[in-house]
C-alpha cells in the first residue's frame, strides 16, 4: 500500500502541511501547484526533501482558488481546465528535475478532485491537460470515477485511492466537507479505517455499513490537526499488520 499526503499547502510566510515531519513517513507526495497553495520557493523545498528521501512526487493539480483553498466548485471551460492543469505539472516538473528525481504521478485536489469523480467533461479536461503537459504519468484518483475511467481510455496509469481520515457514503463517495462528520477526527478511528482499507479492503460508510473500498495508495490529509504524528501512526499500524508501505509509481 501505497501512504500519500497533501504537502507544500502554504506560501510565502504562511505554512499549513508539516512538510519535513510529513515526508519522513509517507511514500508519496502530492504537491501543490500554485493554484490552491503553494508558491515556488514552497515547491522547490518540498521537492528538495522529497528527492533526498527516496518519496515519488505528484503534482496536486487544483482549479485557480488560492482565496478558497481549491474547495470551491468552479465551472471553468474544458480547454481552459485542461491548459491549466499542464502549466500546473509543468511548473511542479521543473523543480522535481533540479531536485534530481521527476513527477511521477498526477492527483486532483479538493474541488477539482470530487468534481472528476461525476463530470466526465471535467474528468476528460484534467486528462487532456496529463496529456499536454508530457510523459507518462499516472493518475491518482476516487475507485470508479471518471477521472480513472478517462484515465484508462488515454493509457495512463489509473491508481485507486482511499482515505484514512474522511468519511464514505453507502456509494463508497467521500461525504461532502459541508456536512457533520465528514472528516474523522478521532486518531484511534483513523488507524483502525486505515488497516481495514489495507487488509480487508472495506470500510465502515456513514450509515454504519461496511462497504468495499478497492485502493493501492491511502491519503492521510496533510492539513488535518497532528497530521505527522497520525501519519506515522497510521505507517506503523499498516507494517504491524503485515502491511508492505511503498510508493506505487
Amino acid at each position: 500500500m501505497d501512504l500519500n499526503a497533501d504537502l507544500g499547502e502554504g506560501f510565502g510566510r504562511w505554512s499549513l502541511t508539516d512538510d519535513e515531519a510529513l515526508l519522513a513517513c509517507v511514500t508519496s507526495a502530492n504537491v501543490a501547484c500554485g493554484f490552491h497553495a503553494g508558491d515556488p520557493s514552497v515547491m522547490r523545498r518540498v521537492c528538495d526533501t522529497a528527492a533526498a528521501r527516496g518519496v515519488r512526487i505528484g503534482a496536486q493539480v487544483s482549479y485557480r482558488d488560492l482565496a478558497g483553498f481549491g474547495r470551491r466548485s468552479m465551472d471553468v471551460p474544458a480547454d481552459e481546465l485542461a491548459a491549466e492543469v499542464a502549466y500546473q505539472i509543468g511548473a511542479l516538473r521543473v523543480f522535481a528535475e533540479a531536485a534530481g528525481t521527476t513527477v511521477s504521478y498526477v492527483k486532483p485536489h479538493g474541488a477539482l478532485y470530487n468534481r472528476a469523480v461525476r463530470d466526465d467533461k471535467q474528468a476528460a479536461a484534467v486528462i487532456e491537460g496529463v496529456r499536454l503537459a508530457g510523459g507518462d504519468l499516472a493518475v491518482l484518483g476516487l475507485p470508479g470515477s471518471r477521472l480513472l475511467v478517462r484515465a484508462a481510455e488515454a493509457g495512463l496509469v489509473a491508481v485507486e485511492e482511499a482515505f484514512a481520515d474522511r468519511a464514505y457514503t453507502p456509494q463508497g463517495t467521500l461525504v461532502p466537507r459541508v456536512e457533520p462528520g465528514a472528516v474523522v477526527h478521532d486518531g484511534d478511528e483513523v488507524v483502525r479505517r486505515s488497516v481495514g482499507i489495507a487488509v480487508d479492503r472495506r470500510v465502515i460508510a456513514a450509515d454504519g455499513e461496511r462497504i468495499a473500498v478497492a485502493a493501492r495508495s491511502l491519503c492521510v490529509h496533510g492539513d488535518t490537526p497532528g497530521a505527522a504524528v497520525l501519519a506515522h501512526r497510521v505507517r506503523a499500524a499498516l507494517e504491524e499488520a503485515g502491511v508492505v508501505v511503498r510508493a506505487f509509481a
